[in-house]
């Protein structure tokens, strides 16, 4: 037996009590998981400092070293997020639909937990507390496999979560951590299918498509943000330019942040150097169509396909002028990657032909992109936004990681 099967086997051993334990339980759990983060947020920072020193050595980019940045100020709202879940109902345990058939048999529905989930993510460190604590509430047991770049800072935060849910009175096995961080334990993982229920990727194409390709355990795709924003003929121009700012720069290394912008040809020249006037604030790199570039000028990148299909995590933007919104919504549903699309418009049919005819998982009509998040949405911690169509779509919450089972009370029937 591989460490990673013995792992699988713990954690399944672990699952089996952990879907039988109580609210309180998981609460205090979850609890214990907040104090000891706090109290050790020395050490966290101290690991996160070693993944820091060797990105910047590897000269990785400034977006990548954001993402991997831990400071007290994101611990603290660790745990915050993660006494938030305190606070939320339990998923588990849920009865519903109870109907009596003609033969007396009363049937219903009981929601119970997925059993083992395998996360693959990339450099977020948080992402370790987040999905681990998302799935002790929600009665998981979770096998993490983060990055190679975050591997001190998950050590250390993982550790210090087993010794808290141990101290609570749960296996330490409900949380555990992958150490081995080659290509090889990624795949190992994939196939870990005796052990593993589902498998969430959490990260850029390359990872997501691996998963996709390789794994033998049933996965849900937590997409890549290839996300738009459309500006229609009817746009209120100054609304237009302040989403459009927000959604690409108020943080462009997250997945609901916008990586294309289309515009309509028909306010295009007064719009499109508004908006220029702004992201030139934040140095954004724009990627443009030939019109594009008759507008704005040279100094403008004359966009190539792969660029509309790009998800940069960065500060750049693509850009095209559309025809009009039939155009905008042709493009959207051939370049974007499902996940959360807007458009800005005073044009009540225009509105409402996006919201219907836009394929994501969350369509905006005159709000920025990057509110796709479990809170935001009034739903939670969230472990990644489903682009998928089968068991969930959207932010995954609590809810979205239970399954459920038919529960029958008879009186002696047969058939």
């Amino acid at each position: 037996m591989t460490e990673l099967e013995k792992k699988g086997a713990l954690a399944k051993k672990a699952s089996r009590i952990l879907a039988s334990t109580g609210q309180a339980v998981k609460n205090a759990a979850l609890e214990a998981i907040a104090d000891c983060l706090m109290k050790g947020c020395e050490d966290i920072l101290a690991a996160n400092e070693k993944d820091l020193a060797l990105a910047r050595e590897n000269k990785l980019k400034q977006s990548f070293i954001e993402r991997l940045t831990l400071t007290q100020q994101r611990v603290e709202a660790i745990a915050e997020g993660i006494r938030k879940l305190i606070a939320l109902e339990d998923p588990i345990g849920v009865v519903t639909e109870m109907k009596t058939q003609a033969n007396g048999l009363i049937i219903g529905r009981k929601s119970v937990p997925l059993g083992v989930i395998g996360i693959i993510y990339e450099s977020r460190p948080n992402v370790t507390a987040d999905a681990a604590a998302l799935c002790l509430k929600s009665g998981n047991a979770v096998i993490l496999r983060g990055g190679k770049e975050a591997f001190q800072s998950n050590k250390t935060i993982v550790s210090i979560m087993r010794k808290a849910i141990k101290s609570a009175g749960l296996p330490e096995d409900c949380i555990s951590l992958v150490e081995d961080t080659s290509r090889q334990s990624a795949l190992e993982l994939m196939e870990l299918s005796e052990y593993l229920d589902v498998l969430i990727p959490r990260g850029g194409a390359g990872l997501i498509k691996s998963v996709v390709e390789n794994a033998k355990v049933p996965v849900i795709e937590t997409g890549i943000g290839i996300c738009h924003v459309y500006v229609d003929d009817s746009a209120d121009l100054d609304m237009a330019v302040e989403i459009v700012f927000n959604a690409k720069c108020s943080r462009p290394s997250v997945c609901n942040a916008m990586e294309t912008l289309l515009v309509s040809e028909a306010v295009a020249e007064k719009f499109l150097p508004m908006a220029r006037k702004e992201l030139d604030t934040k140095n954004v790199e724009l990627r443009g169509c030939g019109r594009t570039v008759e507008i704005l000028g040279s100094s403008v990148k004359k966009a190539v396909p792969e660029d509309y299909r790009t998800e940069y995590n960065d500060f750049i933007l693509a850009v095209k002028v559309v025809s009009g919104i039939s155009e905008a919504i042709d493009f959207i549903n051939e370049y974007g990657s499902g996940h959360s699309e807007a458009i800005v418009t005073s044009d009540y049919f225009n509105s409402q032909l996006f919201l219907e005819q836009v394929d994501a998982a969350a369509v905006y009509v005159n709000a920025s992109t990057r509110f796709t998040d479990g809170y935001e949405f009034g739903l939670g911690a969230e472990i990644g936004i489903s682009t998928q169509k089968l068991h969930a779509r959207g932010p995954m919450g609590l809810n979205q990681l239970t399954s459920n089972k038919f529960i029958i009370y008879g009186n002696g029937q047969i058939r």
